[in-house]
């Protein structure tokens, strides 16, 4: 059963004037890819296909990534009343495709499928959080946290199966930090940038992974402070099966802060050459 509806959130009390205008792609782009969460169940039902519990489970997490994607739409239709938001949905699940009937994982096993879908929420918990306290805008706010809190606890419903799962499989340690790592690492993929560019680009304009990856970093890794990175880094550890906390997992959490503040300044100099090109064009 999902936890809330759409219509339990305060959408009355959205304030336009409170409304930063750099944050509305993001959020656009963040409901493509909530709201495809019915391909990923298919997926999931696919390599799990004989564990009515997890199947079940995957269902559903699926209801509840949907409604994600359609809470992020609808605030986005209040920030941008010319958004279409199911055209861009449509013209994103036409472009973006997953293998719904694959008859394994894609990550070796299991054990690994799991691993990588908990690296996935430990992302998008720390996301929305982020997200909730980065803006003014009270009904983003109350949205992000209700997202993130989802995000968390589907967090735990993931590692709890992996738990079961490794009894079986016994992935060494090098093993699930490779995957855990490996999935991270493709946050910068065409999922997000495709998601941006369906949500946000004319239709007219062709598909460019390095624009449309600097429009959305550029924008998304600015809402993070180092809380954020050090509560995501305490749940990687606990995922690949090392201490969630202490030296070594603070240690980590700031290399990786350091690496994202690194990442976040190239993506924004990129995004600033695009607008800045866009503007020379726009003058001419």
């Amino acid at each position: 059963m999902k936890h809330w509806r759409l219509e339990d959130l305060p959408w009355d009390q959205f304030d336009p004037a409170k409304v930063d205008p750099d944050i509305i792609p993001a959020v656009k782009a963040a409901a493509m890819v909530e709201r495809n969460g019915g391909d990923y169940a298919r997926y999931l039902n696919s390599v799990f296909h004989d564990d009515p519990d997890f199947r079940q489970a995957a269902d559903h997490w699926a209801v509840e990534e949907i409604q994600h994607g359609d809470a992020l739409g609808r605030w986005a239709c209040l920030a941008d009343p010319e958004w279409d938001y199911q055209s861009a949905f449509a013209r994103y699940r036409e472009g973006f495709k997953i293998d719904v009937e694959a008859s394994a994982s894609i990550r070796g096993s299991r054990s690994g499928e799991l691993i990588a879908r908990c690296m996935v929420e430990t992302g998008t918990s720390s996301y929305y959080t982020a997200l909730a306290e980065a803006t003014e805008e009270p009904v983003l706010q109350a949205l992000g946290r209700q997202i993130a809190a989802d995000e968390y606890r589907h967090f735990k419903l993931f590692y709890d199966h992996l738990r079961r799962y490794l009894k079986r499989e016994d992935l060494s340690f090098l093993q699930r930090l490779r995957i855990a790592a490996g999935r991270v690492g493709e946050t910068e993929d065409d999922e997000l940038a495709f998601a941006y560019h369906c949500a946000n680009e004319d239709p007219a304009l062709g598909y460019d992974h390095a624009r449309c990856t600097a429009g959305y970093m550029g924008r998304a890794m600015g809402f993070y402070r180092f809380r954020h990175i050090e509560r995501s880094m305490g749940m990687m550890f606990k995922t690949v099966g090392l201490v969630p906390r202490g030296r070594m997992a603070d240690l980590a959490a700031r290399a990786a802060w350091r690496l994202l503040c690194w990442r976040r300044d190239k993506y924004r100099d990129a995004l600033a050459r695009q607008q800045a090109e866009l503007g020379l064009k726009l003058a001419a």
